[in-house]
């Protein structure tokens, strides 16, 4: 082949959005506790996520480490997947754990540290914690009391302020004192409870220095907002094979802005977000939750507005945008709702 095709179709490939400089993450809560089906993922579904992963050569690394890679600009390699669990439930220890041991891949755990210090007989215990550290496991910030940190009715803004800096910091502090200084510190992460935030807690967020982590769906790349990072919930009804699969094959949409990004909004609306694309996707549908297709028009080639024709139900819903790409894959885009 002639060096000078060869040159220009290497460029071509790796500009391509299928060579995208990006990750996927997946939320686990439970392991094998059937009881609890909306956070739960059983064993079996786990095993073969685990098994598959494995034996098609994925790069399992830590949440920490792809986060630093995106921001330090750095490639990531391909099949590049990091595996959270937030919550730190004991049947992260009992089930989870020794199944990621088995296989040396590492682990990010987000932990509400109040539970933990009340000895309460359903979460980790700190020795529980400090023996997964020596196996690849990482811990970071889930706040003090898992309660809801939106703002209370009736609630001020400076009362309201303290309460969000105060399940922040204090939940860093008693990582560091159980775990080492150095825990959460490369960088500082924290999951929002129950995945719920509004814009002015992501600005509290970045003034303290944290990467703030979502449970809204969709990759991760350099682009992406790094006040709401994308994961994939990994509940039973979500964790078939084939729908496994899918996420894996799943790259950020090529999005240049969003019109509307505060996720809170008042009960009784419907929502119009409207999105700038870098570039016209063919294929482009929009759903909420439920499956349901919803409406989409484009303002111009690289310019949609998505829209339900009926109410968001309480208390969230999400609008989820997915194309077809390149090699099998699929853009893939949510946006949070969260009615008060």
């Amino acid at each position: 082949m002639n060096k000078k095709i060869f040159i220009y179709l290497l460029l071509f490939f790796l500009a391509s959005p299928i060579f995208a400089n990006s990750a996927v993450v997946f939320i686990y809560h439970r392991f094998g506790e059937t009881k609890y089906p909306s956070t739960n993922i059983t064993l079996e579904q786990f095993s073969y996520q685990l098994n598959y992963l494995k034996s098609n050569n994925y790069n399992v690394w830590s949440l920490s480490k792809i986060i630093n890679y995106l921001n330090s600009k750095k490639t990531l390699p391909p099949k590049t997947v990091a595996l959270s669990i937030d919550d730190a439930y004991l049947s992260v220890y009992t089930d989870a754990y020794p199944m990621l041991k088995s296989k040396k891949f590492p682990f990010t755990i987000f932990v509400n540290t109040n539970a933990v210090d009340n000895r309460s007989k359903n979460y980790i215990t700190w020795n529980m914690m400090r023996e997964m550290q020596n196996s690849g496991a990482e811990f970071a910030n889930h706040s003090l009391s898992h309660e809801y940190l939106l703002p209370k009715k009736d609630e001020s803004d400076a009362v309201w302020e303290r309460r969000i800096r105060k399940e922040i910091q204090n939940a860093q502090l008693r990582l560091q004192k159980e775990l080492g200084d150095d825990t959460n510190t490369n960088p500082k992460l924290f999951s929002y409870p129950f995945g719920e935030y509004n814009i002015k807690m992501t600005q509290i967020l970045n003034e303290l220095g944290y990467i703030g982590i979502s449970q809204t769906s969709g990759a991760i790349g350099e682009s992406s907002d790094m006040l709401a990072l994308n994961r994939f919930p990994m509940a039973e009804a979500y964790a078939s094979e084939d729908g496994f699969k899918t996420k894996l094959n799943t790259i950020p949409m090529p999005i240049e802005s969003v019109s509307l990004k505060e996720p809170v909004i008042e009960k009784g609306t419907s929502p119009k977000l409207r999105i700038k694309l870098q570039e016209h996707l063919k294929g482009l549908r929009c759903f909420i939750s439920s499956g349901e297709a919803i409406e989409l028009e484009w303002i111009s080639k690289t310019e949609v507005e998505i829209y339900s024709d009926r109410p968001i139900k309480s208390p969230r819903d999400k609008y989820t945008c997915t194309a077809p790409a390149n090699d099998n894959k699929w853009y893939w885009y949510s946006h949070l709702w969260i009615v008060q």
